[in-house]
């Protein structure tokens, strides 16, 4: 981790310096992409920026960042108590379609099971 990431990482107070850190630097930054994500995580006291992490890594590369996202998506779980942000990660993360492959998404993702019971939490899983 070089100089400039550490400052980075210290002086930031909700996520926003370290995410551009990531978008700025994507593809040159995979070493420090554990350390950033706990980073967002620690930070981020809403889940906006952990959900928006999350959704780029996936656009970016949903393979190569699955351990990443999938983190990135729990910790959205615990921040994000009035479900404003993890909604899109429904449609961003598992397809426009999910809905459509509910029974099957639940059975593969916990991350995603969990997400769909506190959207929909009327609806029968």
């Amino acid at each position: 981790m070089n100089n400039e990431l550490k400052k980075i990482l210290s002086s930031d107070t909700d996520g926003l310096l370290t995410y551009e850190y990531i978008a700025n630097h994507m593809g040159t930054c995979d070493d420090d992409m554990p350390a950033l994500a706990d980073n967002i995580i620690r930070v981020d006291l809403t889940g906006q920026i952990t959900v928006s992490a999350a959704l780029y890594l996936h656009a970016t590369g949903p393979d190569k960042y699955k351990d990443i996202i999938d983190k990135l998506i729990a910790a959205s779980l615990q921040k994000d108590r009035e479900h404003k942000y993890i909604v899109d990660l429904l449609p961003g993360i598992w397809g426009e379609d999910y809905k459509s492959h509910v029974e099957e998404l639940n059975r593969a993702s916990d991350n995603f099971r969990r997400i769909y019971k506190r959207i929909y939490s009327n609806d029968i899983i």
